[in-house]
């Protein structure tokens, strides 16, 4: 099947690289319009250069809601709509017992994983959605459906975005549909010290698919969760892409 996005307008947070940047850069293959966005300016810049025509960008702080209102009302008035919102950005500045955590990391981690995904969602809704309909979807992890022995902190924020996913689905039917993705280990710079060198190939090797994940397969994913034909019944629903890994028969470290 040949998914394709024209005509639709898209924003994809932390579009500028890895999973953001392979969304978008699949979406406008598709044939929509994109509006990426990051905290740096010139990341976005270099990376919207780079995916070509039908790529556009605004910098903006995903955590400031002064920011997250200016950057949706650019989408609008530069674009002229909004159809499918990705909330793909996300941060993890803590590693270790969640029993341990520090408030300040907690908070951080929770207002970039969890509330600003609610916040963009409902500016996108406000602003555009609750009128046009359109597409919400959300980028978790894998992580949120197991525990952790170092990362339990951010795993909490992503399987609350699971529930937030479903909650919002059967709020803002039938007009928006609102979707998420669970990652497994994903080749990019956010994880790369989960998978560079020795560590990675035990990963790879604990999943049935024998290779870890690439942005261009959440990218797929995503196109297919945006288009209306594809997935038009299909809303509050987690789409798990781990290459196999919570059945596989070994288990990573």
């Amino acid at each position: 099947m040949d998914l394709r996005l024209d005509g639709k307008i898209a924003l994809v947070t932390g579009g500028s690289r890895g999973i953001g940047k392979g969304i978008a850069k699949a979406f406008v293959e598709a044939g929509a319009q994109v509006m990426i966005t990051s905290r740096k300016a010139e990341s976005c810049k270099e990376a919207a250069a780079e995916l070509g025509e039908g790529a556009h960008f605004e910098a903006g702080n995903i955590g400031k809601s002064e920011d997250a209102e200016r950057v949706i009302s650019a989408t609008l008035d530069r674009l002229g709509g909004l159809d499918i919102l990705v909330n793909n950005a996300a941060t993890n500045p803590y590693a270790g017992p969640t029993i341990d955590v520090d408030m300040p990391r907690w908070q951080k981690t929770l207002e970039v994983n969890l509330t600003a995904p609610l916040f963009w969602t409902q500016l996108a809704w406000n602003r555009a959605m609750k009128e046009h309909g359109g597409a919400v979807i959300n980028i978790a992890s894998v992580g949120g459906l197991a525990t952790n022995p170092i990362l339990g902190v951010y795993d909490i924020t992503k399987a609350a975005l699971l529930h937030l996913t479903r909650q919002l689905a059967a709020e803002l039917g039938p007009t928006v549909r609102v979707n998420a993705i669970a990652p497994g280990l994903i080749k990019t710079d956010f994880a790369r010290v989960l998978w560079e060198g020795e560590r990675g190939d035990q990963v790879a090797k604990a999943y049935p698919l024998k290779r870890l994940g690439e942005p261009e397969d959440v990218a797929a994913a995503a196109v297919f969760f945006a288009n209306d034909a594809a997935s038009g019944w299909i809303t509050g629903h987690t789409l798990v892409l781990d290459g196999g890994g919570l059945i596989g028969f070994e288990r990573a470290g």
